[in-house]
């Protein structure tokens, strides 16, 4: 996907991926369900609105319920933000557009490790939004999958848009004056290696998870077990409660073997991406089930990080005396999912403003064609080579045609979205109840 449709998408997930339905308790006074707005068949609830309104809030670290005139404001923008999101997933049900569940999965972690971050605490987090961890959840998947299936409605309609030659000149001479000024800039590539267990960590975890099984047949108490072994952070403190789940909620292996279950009943060893688990079923209501889980996680050893990072320095030893390009390890070894594609080569950033600033670290005192020693970051080991260092300057057609050429399309493109969103606006109906 483009950078624009990129940009928009990210700035979407930002104001949806923590719209809640269940408001903070400081806003318990608020009315919750009133209709805001009618979308074509679907509906914008008030509740939706204020939820929005209070994270702005929240982010910000202001209160605007003490300001009448800042909440006015905010409702407005979120109102046509919420019925811009309406008309965008009418039409991606028009084109029966699914989200792939596995990156929906990735996503929720990331937001819920963010949220639960900011927030200080898991318990902090249950306690603002006044509901448990699984209702958070909960909402917090569906609309990272709304989100999903919108960027690829975007994809689908402005993916394929091109930019003439004629029309990046123009683009450059227009807005010439407040085009960014380059910056020091590097260009890097890196080998990433993710820390997995080795057969013998996952040896060690499942008889761990088979000790507990044999407690459990012998008469032990679920939630006394849950409490004192359970590696989910989530629900341990609660004897492993999970609350209750529809399909969907959860990830295939524990919901296929849950679902299964009979009222009381406590399953096999069932492992997951998470780790091995114990399953018990405590109560069904039509599709909906209660239950709770025992989890002890597959988790890497100092041994198994120590391998990667070896393996790295093996890899980067072979690079610089020459015995294989960069490249060619980096196809071999790298679990980064677009090495393929790139064969490791991550591309262009301005000096200080690396997202992770292991990079920053690894590249600062770095001379072209040099490799870093192995680092470590959330996702993995890397190595990571300094291709280019570029010093700053002001654009120019000759030397950054390629960077002007991709601003001429991002505007093009955004102007295009803009155009089609107005005319959705006048395809579909929109009725506006709200009282701003």
């Amino acid at each position: 996907m483009n950078t624009t449709m990129r940009r928009f998408t990210s700035l979407l997930l930002a104001v949806f991926a923590l719209l809640l339905l269940t408001l903070p308790a400081a806003w318990a006074q608020q009315k919750l369900d009133a209709i805001a707005a009618i979308v074509g068949d679907q509906i914008v609830l008030e509740s939706e609105i204020h939820t929005l309104v209070a994270q702005y809030g929240f982010q910000k670290r202001i209160n605007v319920l003490n300001d009448p005139a800042l909440f006015r404001q905010l409702s407005k923008r979120f109102l046509n933000r919420l019925i811009d999101q309406k008309l965008l997933l009418i039409k991606a049900d028009e084109d029966t557009i699914k989200a792939d569940e596995a990156r929906v999965d990735q996503l929720l972690e990331q937001q819920l490790n963010m949220l639960i971050q900011q927030a200080g605490s898991q318990e902090a987090l249950e306690k603002y939004y006044n509901a448990p961890l699984t209702q958070i959840k909960k909402e917090l998947r569906r609309e990272i999958e709304n989100q999903l299936r919108i960027e690829m409605l975007q994809q689908k309609r402005f993916g394929n848009l091109k930019v003439s030659r004629r029309e990046v000149e123009q683009f450059y001479h227009q807005y010439r004056d407040s085009l960014p000024r380059i910056e020091e800039t590097v260009d890097i590539s890196h080998i990433l290696m993710n820390v997995t267990p080795s057969d013998e960590s996952i040896q060690q975890a499942y008889q761990k998870i088979q000790q507990l099984k044999a407690q459990l047949d012998n008469g032990a108490d679920f939630a006394e077990l849950a409490r004192k072994y359970s590696e989910d952070p989530g629900s341990a403190s609660k004897g492993g409660d999970l609350g209750f789940v529809k399909r969907g909620d959860l990830v295939k292996e524990f919901e296929e073997v849950a679902f299964a279950l009979k009222k009381g009943e406590i399953s096999d060893i069932v492992q997951t991406q998470f780790g091995f688990h114990i399953i018990q079923l405590l109560e069904r209501r039509g599709e909906k089930i209660h239950v709770r889980h025992i989890l002890i996680q597959l988790r890497p050893t100092p041994e198994d990080e120590q391998r990667v990072i070896d393996t790295l320095k093996t890899i980067r030893q072979k690079i610089l005396e020459g015995k294989a390009t960069f490249e060619e390890m980096a196809l071999k070894y790298s679990d980064d999912p677009n090495v393929k594609k790139d064969k490791g080569h991550l591309g262009r950033f301005r000096v200080g403003s690396f997202q992770i600033k292991e990079f920053e670290k690894a590249v600062a005192n770095l001379k072209p064609g040099e490799i870093s020693q192995p680092f470590r970051t959330e996702f993995g080991y890397h190595i990571v080579r300094l291709n280019e260092r570029i010093s700053p300057r002001t654009l120019s057609l000759e030397k950054d045609w390629e960077q002007i050429e991709q601003w001429a399309l991002q505007k093009k493109q955004e102007r295009e979205f803009q155009k089609w969103l107005a005319q959705l606006r006048k395809e579909i109906p929109i009725i506006i109840k709200y009282q701003l």
